[in-house]
């Protein structure tokens, strides 16, 4: 009887502690799947030093004004082991707040009058999306409306750089186009007398990894 029971008790002790065994050896698994994800990302946007840079137009014989947005969110994706995964399907968000232009008037009057006058534009939002080597197609919503911006890249080391061009009537923004103007009226006059506010506004974002 009591070699029964000396017996039970060992099966028992055994099998807890192949259990535990097993269970660590579980949790070293994970702690292995985990890792190797975690040293995948090698390249985050989030971590990036992003510029976001425009040049908008003004009179007849389109003089550029330069600005930026000093602040991206990152909404989805921007990870991977190359860069390019990085940049392919991120989806981003851009307080419209954010914007400077070295000129805090001017950056009053975009804000109120331009993106203001835009339904429901206290950001711009969009999704980028890597075409081949040297394209890619920018979805952007603004005004309520997403329209598709065809864009040119390169990387260079750890340094993406796009550029594309953007016109605002594609969104709906000639009434907002043309309350900036109003506002800018004198500003945006050149030798002829004219005052005009371009509707094409060039991009040129970089991301330093």
């Amino acid at each position: 009887m009591k070699r029964v029971v000396v017996l039970s008790l060992l099966m028992i002790v055994a099998f807890n502690f192949s259990s535990c065994k097993s269970d660590k050896k579980s949790d070293e698994k994970v702690d292995d799947t985990i890792k190797a994800k975690k040293s995948a990302v090698v390249f985050s946007l989030e971590k990036a030093q992003n510029d976001i840079n425009f040049v908008a137009y003004k009179t007849t014989e389109k003089i550029p004004v330069g600005g930026k947005f000093n602040t991206v969110d990152i909404i989805s994706g921007g990870e991977g082991s190359t860069i390019k995964e990085a940049i392919n399907n991120t989806e981003f968000s851009i307080p419209v707040s954010s914007i400077f232009t070295k000129d805090t008037s001017r950056d009053f009057k975009i804000q109120k009058l331009f993106f203001g006058v835009m339904e429901n534009t206290k950001l711009l939002s969009g999704k980028l999306m890597i075409t081949d080597a040297t394209n890619g197609v920018a979805e952007i919503k603004m005004n309520g409306v997403t329209e598709k911006v065809a864009f040119t890249y390169t990387i260079e080391g750890k340094v993406f750089n796009m550029k594309a061009t953007m016109d605002v009537t594609n969104w709906n923004g000639s009434a907002a186009l043309a309350s900036l103007n109003e506002a800018c009226l004198d500003l945006h006059k050149g030798a002829d007398g004219v005052s005009k506010t371009w509707s094409d506004v060039a991009l040129n974002i970089t991301s330093t990894f």
